[in-house]
């Protein structure tokens, strides 16, 4: 009776033949293994992601950069204290419209007001104690 030996792991590795095919589709698995964790998980986006995020943060910082705007020209009406009563009391998703119907949100040189804006400033006066 023959005891087959153990071959060790090392003993393996040194006996594997890779072929130029071998080494091709284990360098193609690689670059998916590679990109599908950098998508999933690394952070990585496309160019066109990135452009739409750029553009979502410019826009948005453009909006808080407006909105203590149209706080200040709410200041400088003279029912002010009765429309930011009327402003709490309307339902949430009122409360845009009523600064828009108002005119605070239409920055000056422009014809019409900005919803994002609006909608800023309306938590703004929201959160205003008087």
């Amino acid at each position: 009776m023959e005891r087959e030996k153990k071959v060790s792991f090392r003993q393996m590795w040194d006996e594997v033949q890779l072929t130029k095919k071998n080494v091709f589709w284990i360098s193609v698995a690689v670059i998916i293994i590679t990109m599908i964790v950098g998508f999933n998980w690394g952070g990585w986006v496309t160019g066109g992601t990135a452009q739409r995020m750029a553009e979502a943060t410019a826009q948005d910082a453009v909006v808080q950069r407006l909105a203590p705007i149209c706080v200040a020209q709410f200041n400088q009406d003279l029912g002010k204290i009765q429309k930011l009563r009327e402003l709490k009391e309307a339902k949430a998703y009122q409360k845009d419209d009523y600064v828009k119907e108002q005119g605070w949100a239409t920055m000056p040189g422009e014809d019409k007001p900005d919803n994002k804006v609006a909608d800023a400033c309306a938590k703004l006066l929201v959160s205003i104690n008087q």
